[in-house]
């Protein structure tokens, strides 16, 4: 209606698989088969209010598998190592980690499960394990840290049951990669100039941040990218009392 002429053609995708094991499905999708090489600079909108993310946190996360001979809780006491002991002390040593200085880098394990019965020597364990950084270098020295604590914790598990027949053994699954941004990235980069400026003209402030979003892979591929937020207020974000209100401005986003 107001006969806006692009320089080039503007593209609006709504795209799935960006939280979690989802491992930016939809953008490698996106980027890598339906527009491959045709994509010069790229704007997700994610989140809340009216910040730039102009950085992207970089991920690796893992399912880790825990496998032991399993056996009754009394009758084989002693006899036979538990796999969901094994990954207790793994989880305990984790939480006992200082991430690499610098540069804000962090972990978690998000997702325990295993056994099978109250009375019962668990044949079987798994932990689902989170780590971030804007870092290459912190996000590696971080994934040594955590296979170090996990190894450090099965070789306990065995060691207190030495006279076991079968030993716990342990298996990392990759649930997704999530790339660090690579772009050069600043308030001067011509799109995120234009957004703070777009911010400004409907009366809002805006300012550039860090964030692990869709954007990612874009600017793990040398395009030029940003994400930016959706208008409105929220908190406690992935929390059981996560909350949201569009407010009055919320539109503006």
């Amino acid at each position: 209606e107001a006969k806006i002429e692009t320089r080039g053609k503007v593209i609006l995708v709504a795209d799935v698989g960006e939280e979690g094991p989802g491992n930016l499905r939809g953008m490698r999708e996106l980027f890598n088969n339906g527009y491959k090489g045709k994509i010069d600079q790229f704007i997700s909108v994610d989140g809340l209010g009216f910040g730039v993310a102009a950085r992207a946190v970089g991920s690796k996360r893992y399912n880790v598998v825990f496998t032991g001979p399993g056996g009754h809780s009394y009758g084989a006491f002693g006899a036979v190592p538990s796999a969901i002991h094994a990954m207790g002390r793994a989880i305990a040593n984790i939480g006992d980690l200082v991430p690499p200085a610098g540069i804000k880098t962090t972990y978690n394990v998000g997702i325990v499960k295993g056994g099978t019965s109250v009375n019962t020597i668990s044949p079987g364990a798994a932990m689902e394990v989170d780590m971030r950084s804007e870092s290459v270098d912190n996000l590696e020295k971080m994934d040594q840290l955590i296979h170090g604590a996990i190894e450090k914790g099965l070789a306990a598990e065995n060691a207190r049951w030495s006279r076991a027949p079968a030993k716990i053994t342990v298996k990392y699954d990759t649930i997704g990669i999530r790339p660090v941004g690579r772009v050069p990235q600043n308030d001067s980069t011509p799109i995120i100039k234009v957004a703070l400026d777009a911010a400004r003209a409907i009366g809002e402030t805006s300012r550039t941040d860090a964030g692990s979003t869709d954007s990612n892979l874009a600017m793990s591929m040398g395009i030029p990218a940003m994400t930016l937020g959706g208008g409105g207020r929220g908190g406690n974000a992935h929390a059981a009392g996560e909350w949201y209100d569009d407010g009055a401005t919320g539109y503006k986003g």
